[in-house]
């Protein structure tokens, strides 16, 4: 096939339509450019439950083998699963899985042992101009000794690492709904979950790629309306989706309503500090809401501000030592996870917290939910760099604002702030705004988009 790799590979993963983008035959030269980049002599790999996933992951596979890497093959697992794996082993490993997109839709998620990510900065460039040079003629033959391909379930062990890290066992009974969105968390969930004082009702478990119920992203609304639904019919203590690949969750309460990953970011850092001495380092990028700072020093913590994308957020939880960082996508990355982010880890936090006091999760998350904020806001334009230029000029000199441009132009004044960001895939700009009330909000809302939209 002729490969455009430069709609392929991504920032920080490989995600493309099968077979219109890439395919099998592609797939084992990634296999074979990933070993030779990172120098591995063994890796692991797993892959979700889409129709091509199990094809993509052994002709990766293969082509590691080809060069003389054995290769440990961990089959259905969600994405945080296999960092468990890369992890415990000191393995590199690749992850097969295009997490919310749709079904005709596959990529690769690749990390070094300990799970360290690989991206653009960090070997994927390289990775992507062999697979290019390789497309014509195959990849030049090896003169190692073949490696091995061989299976091992980690199903068990990454549940048992999971619940030793959050402690679970004095909580009452509570009642759980869980959207899996026919992905991976409804293989994860019932392990991890077994044995927990808890009433499980699960939602659409079925392993099916093709997604019959509605999309796995739990960010959109509209994928959250049947669980906010059933929640409410089953009068539960409250709701969790997860996406396709199970890397992210995302919270309802008792009431069936949206809980910020603002909130849950802030809930579970004051509980990660608490296992550490009320001390420690806490990463947030820069739109996540004021609550989490604010609460991260309530609690001994320091906080941290980066840019948004997991890559950034990695990079600084490894040079600061973090103990924990969570982003507004309900990304939720842990220390004891090596800096790795795992939806389900921030799930038991929910759980346990919930289930350590007697109180309904909306009351329990109040206290971290402060500011009223927009969302994200995405506005097509035809000059992403002019528009940013006319927010700067609107907002510069005015008395009591600051500016930074950190990512993309933050403004922020004392009693609200907003960012705006361009899309670095489409001619989009991202706006997010917070304020100390709602009135606030809106009118600083409107007044950045009638900019952006000018």
């Amino acid at each position: 096939m002729t490969a455009d790799l430069s709609q392929l590979v991504k920032a920080y993963d490989v995600r493309g339509v099968v077979p219109d983008q890439w395919d099998e035959t592609l797939a084992e030269l990634f296999g074979a450019a990933f070993v030779q980049v990172t120098g591995a002599d063994a890796i692991v790999t797993g892959h979700d439950m889409r129709p091509s996933s199990p094809g993509l992951s052994r002709a990766f596979a293969r082509g590691a083998a080809a060069r003389g890497v054995d290769v440990t093959e961990i089959g259905l697992c969600s994405t945080d699963q296999l960092y468990y794996a890369s992890g415990a082993f000191g393995l590199a490993g690749a992850m097969f899985t295009a997490s919310h997109n749709p079904a005709q839709y596959n990529g690769i998620k690749m990390c070094r042992a300990g799970a360290a990510p690989v991206g653009q900065d960090t070997g994927l460039s390289e990775i992507r101009e062999l697979v290019e040079s390789w497309i014509d003629s195959g990849a030049p033959a090896s003169d190692a000794t073949p490696g091995t391909i061989t299976q091992r379930d980690t199903l068990e062990d990454y549940s048992a690492h999971l619940r030793g890290l959050v402690d679970l066992t004095a909580i009452r009974p509570l009642k759980v709904v869980v959207d899996a969105g026919n992905g991976m968390g409804g293989h994860t969930v019932p392990t991890v979950f077994a044995g927990l004082p808890l009433t499980l009702v699960p939602m659409y478990f079925e392993l099916d790629g093709t997604f019959p119920n509605h999309e796995a992203n739990p960010l959109d609304p509209a994928n959250i309306v049947d669980l906010q639904k059933r929640v409410r019919e089953e009068d539960a203590d409250l709701g969790i989706a997860f996406d396709g690949d199970a890397d992210r969750c995302f919270v309802v309460d008792e009431r069936g309503e949206p809980v910020s990953p603002s909130a849950i970011t802030a809930l579970v850092a004051a509980r990660e500090l608490a296992r550490n001495g009320g001390k420690g380092t806490v990463i947030h990028n820069l739109i996540t809401s004021w609550s989490v700072p604010e609460v991260v020093r309530e609690n001994g913590g320091t906080p941290v501000r980066t840019r948004v994308g997991h890559s950034f957020i990695k990079a600084e939880m490894a040079t600061s030592g973090a103990i924990f960082g969570g982003e507004h996508s309900a990304h939720y990355y842990f220390k004891d996870f090596w800096n790795a982010d795992t939806g389900m880890l921030a799930a038991l936090h929910v759980l346990a917290a919930l289930g350590g006091q007697e109180g309904t999760l909306s009351a329990l998350v109040a206290q971290y939910d402060r500011y009223a904020g927009s969302g994200e806001i995405n506005s097509t334009v035809d000059d992403q760099a002019g528009r940013l230029a006319a927010i700067k000029a609107a907002y510069a000199g005015r008395e009591g604002i600051t500016l930074d441009e950190l990512d993309g132009l933050t403004v922020t004044a004392t009693d609200w702030w907003f960012n705006v960001r361009p899309s670095n895939t489409e001619p989009l700009l991202r706006l997010n705004a917070e304020a100390r009330d709602e009135p606030t909000m809106t009118k600083v809302r409107d007044e950045a988009l009638a900019i952006i939209r000018g």
